[in-house]
Order: structure tokens, then sequence, then C-alpha cells
């Protein structure tokens, strides 16, 4: 499902217009500005009881290889985000 797809089926299931749906997902989940993305900027972890849980994770400098020559490069440390599905979302998966 793209954005637009989950724009239009939030439109759907809750009377909104499309536009205020638009309005709803871009303030979630854009990648600047979204909720979910200033907070794990601020290092904090986002909690939607019975979807799941996303997390910024710290990821130590580490040694890897290039995929096109195999040298050796070194991947410097970063932050991940790690999402992990809550009880009620995995159950409906199976």
């Amino acid at each position: 499902m793209n954005r637009t797809e989950m724009t239009e089926a939030l439109a759907r299931s809750t009377g909104l217009s499309k536009s205020d749906a638009a309005l709803a997902v871009e303030g979630l989940f854009d990648p600047r500005n979204g909720v979910i993305a200033r907070a794990l900027r601020r290092r904090r972890t986002v909690r939607i009881t019975g979807f799941g849980t996303f997390s910024p994770r710290r990821r130590d400098a580490r040694l890897g290889r290039d995929p096109r020559t195999g040298d050796p490069i070194r991947i410097p440390a970063g932050t991940a985000i790690s999402f992990r599905a809550g009880r009620p979302l995995r159950e409906t998966l199976g």
C-alpha cells in the first residue's frame, strides 16, 4: 500500500475528506516533519498500542565489504530505526 492508497483507505474508513485524510497521513508519516520522525530524531520511542513500536537504535562503526569489488570498507556509526510489531498485529498476520 502506498501513501495515496493509504489516504484513500483512511478517508473511506473514517468518513474524512481525502484532503483531511492526506493531512493526517502526512502528519504521522512525513519523513521530515511527521510526528513519528520528530520523536525518533529526539531519540524517543514511539509506541502505538496494539500496532507496534518504533525505536531508534545506535549502531557502532563496523567493517563491511564493497559488493562490487569485495574490498573492505569502514561503515560509520549511526542510528537505525527498528520496528517491532505488537501482539495484536502479529496475531492478525498469523
